[in-house]
């Protein structure tokens, strides 16, 4: 009796042990990537502020892999042109990060889940819940709707998306919080408007057919936070115009500006649209409203403090999945 009881407790230890190791194997071998999307840019200088907020995340998540990818199609073909551009590879020798092999969110995903991970957590490095976003959001949700046989074969444990700088709609989380957060983000800038006397001038990108109003919104929270420096955000497409950013000047007697990008990068829109001597440029239209206008071509992802909101948001986004990194 006692051979066969002594018997049993060892069968049992034995299978208690592989039981754990089997869970503890498992938990070692899974693998986890972030995926930082971004709409991207065609100006290498712009690249700095997209590798910063890279930085901040590698920093956060030690030994986690960190991919970029770009969900803009244009962009990205102009940098796999460059790939046989030697002129161009000569002149960008110090070039950060793979850009010329840079791959769309869908193409990230599965090269990462073909190296063998299967947490994956995309997070976009968008300013607000629109277009780009809506659609990042649908390709997340078309690869989670695979349902394999079997589930053992399912191509991911986990894939999850954050959410933008200046939040979602939804009860998960507060984008009230978000505004707030990202308002103090910015003390920098309104810091440096008010040394000199002017009023901060965001020009955001917007969109044509999409509700553009976070940054309505963020106007608003940005002048209670800093009540004593006067600030207008705008946008290249949708409300509020450029139009709309001069009658607010002209109304409230504004003569002198600070005038920034309100976009991650500091690229194309940044260079030409706002601050060049076109005609039709933020600057110029300014100018020739009678405002002095002093152009800072900066990203925002430049800011590490902006970086740090999607470090958060992607704390956020582990916890609420219960993801183990």
């Amino acid at each position: 009796m006692k051979k066969i009881t002594c018997c049993c407790l060892t069968a049992l230890t034995f299978v208690l042990m592989f039981s754990v190791y089997s869970s503890a194997s498992q938990e070692k071998n899974r693998k986890t990537a972030i995926v930082l999307a971004s709409f991207g840019t065609s100006y290498p200088t712009a690249l700095k502020a997209i590798t910063n907020i890279g930085d901040a995340v590698h920093e956060a998540f030690p030994g986690v892999a960190v991919e970029y990818a770009f969900t803009s199609n244009i962009i990205r073909k102009i940098w796999h042109e460059r790939q046989d551009d030697n002129q161009f590879i000569s002149a960008n020798k110090n070039l950060a990060g793979d850009f010329l092999h840079v791959k769309g969110p869908l193409a990230t995903i599965a090269d990462l889940q073909d190296e063998g991970y299967d947490t994956i957590i995309v997070q976009p490095t968008h300013v607000y819940a629109g277009e780009e976003y809506a659609d990042l959001v649908s390709y997340v949700q078309g690869l989670n709707a695979i349902k394999t046989l079997k589930p053992k074969f399912m191509p991911f444990d986990k894939l999850v998306i954050g959410r933008p700088a200046l939040g979602t709609a939804g009860t998960a989380h507060d984008y009230h919080e978000d505004l707030e957060a990202a308002a103090r983000a910015l003390a920098g800038d309104v810091n440096a408007a008010a040394k000199k006397g002017a009023a901060l001038v965001y020009m955001g990108h917007g969109n044509e057919f999409f509700c553009t109003g976070a940054y309505i919104e963020f106007q608003n929270v940005m002048n209670k936070m800093y009540p004593d420096t006067k600030i207008f955000i705008g946008t290249v497409e949708g409300f509020p115009s450029l139009d709309d950013v001069v009658g607010a000047l002209t109304h409230t007697g504004v003569k002198k500006v600070v005038l920034k990008p309100m976009m991650v990068v500091a690229g194309d829109h940044a260079t030409n649209d706002m601050a060049s001597d076109e005609e039709d440029s933020w600057k110029s239209v300014l100018t020739k409203a009678g405002i002095d206008v002093q152009t800072h071509i900066t990203g925002l992802g430049e800011n590490d403090k902006w970086a740090d909101l999607y470090v958060d948001h992607i704390h956020d986004v582990i916890r609420d999945n219960k993801i183990q990194n």
